[in-house]
């Protein structure tokens, strides 16, 4: 496995052990098709009886159980369900972030709706991070539809090109939103984890950015963390084409062995520490038809794998880890600390207590 894994690897010397930080983002929606309140909390309530019996049959390297970060809709906010999603997230296996949906909206519409959602999280639901220098309250974002920065070629499901700087000044420490492949949303710079510099007057201003690197300044307006993005050529036999990989799990989309050696392939680090490296998914959790690959047997069969084959201490070590959690890893890794990436869960980023 090692020899087939070193032959798909970008030119960098490997350092042994390999730490692998994995994260699985979720956007998160319980309201999806216009669900009623009974179908929304429905949902919710099947992530709470299962997902914490998945999440304890799993341990990474130091023994913390699967982390699930559930980026929540601003327009879908319920009491209800973030007070479920809340007490789930008290049992140690995962976070709660922020995820929208707008369309034609304004940067006075956007720069509020974030801050009044981030507030209701904070106070009234005791989720989300603070910085421990400026004690700001911090959140992760996902955009709606891909759409970030109103990066759409049609320019719906955004319409602020100031987008990057507004998420920046109302706390946002970073962005989760891709890949977005085969959209068009989709950024020239793939695989990577970079700080993206906000042009308020045009779109998609994190199509280009500066590479997160030991020892170097931060170089821009957000922290853009990217998931995996290449061609699986192993559907070649069953589809007679290639198929994009993105990172995505779904009902029509399991994860499999396959799969993790291509996220791994891609070897998404940041520049200088290439023996950490961070693999992002995503899925839709809160959709009934990925109820059975997400929550059941498909997911555990899968993460045995991944224990049994690379968590072995001595060539890799696996972690998993929350969104707040692979930021404050990055930028650990960013200021030269290691050589453990477990230690830095809590670097800068400390979650609601």
């Amino acid at each position: 496995m090692i020899n087939k894994i070193k032959r798909l690897l970008r030119p960098v010397e490997v350092i042994y052990p390999i730490h692998i930080i994995f994260c699985f983002v979720d956007h998160f929606e319980p309201f999806w098709r216009e669900a009623d309140e009974i179908a929304a909390v429905k949902r919710v309530k099947m992530w709470e009886k299962v997902y914490p019996q998945l999440a304890r049959r799993h341990r990474d390297w130091t023994g913390v159980p699967l982390q699930h970060t559930f980026f929540y809709p601003i327009e879908e906010y319920d009491q209800e369900i973030l007070e479920k999603l809340a007490s789930l997230c008290k049992l140690g296996v995962g976070e709660v972030e922020i995820h929208y949906h707008h369309n034609h909206d304004t940067s006075d519409n956007l720069r509020n709706s974030l801050n009044r959602f981030k507030e209701i999280l904070w106070d009234t639901h005791n989720l989300l991070s603070r910085h421990v220098n400026s004690d700001e309250v911090m959140y992760g974002f996902i955009h709606g539809n891909w759409a970030l920065d109103n990066s759409r070629s049609d320019g719906k499901w955004c319409g602020v090109n100031n987008e990057i700087t507004i998420l920046r000044e109302t706390g946002c420490y970073a962005d989760f939103t891709l890949p977005s492949a085969p959209s068009d949303t989709q950024t020239r710079k793939i695989n990577s984890i970079y700080y993206a510099t906000d042009d308020p007057l045009l779109p998609k201003s994190h199509d280009w950015g500066s590479d997160v690197r030991v020892g170097a300044c931060e170089k821009g307006d957000l922290m853009i963390i990217q998931g995996p993005l290449c061609l699986d050529m192993g559907m070649w036999k069953k589809i007679r084409k290639p198929r994009i990989e993105n990172g995505e799990i779904s009902w029509d989309n399991p994860p499999s062995p396959r799969r993790w050696n291509l996220w791994l392939s891609q070897w998404i680090h940041v520049i200088g520490k290439p023996n950490w490296i961070f693999i992002k998914v995503h899925t839709h959790g809160a959709q009934d038809r990925n109820f059975e690959v997400v929550l059941g047997e498909p997911m555990d069969l899968f993460l045995e794998y991944v224990e049994k084959e690379f968590n072995d201490g001595e060539k890799y070590c696996l972690h998993y880890v929350t969104a707040r959690e692979m930021y404050n890893i990055i930028k650990a890794a960013e200021q030269g600390c290691g050589p453990d990436p477990t230690k830095y869960r809590d670097f800068l980023l400390k979650k609601r207590e």
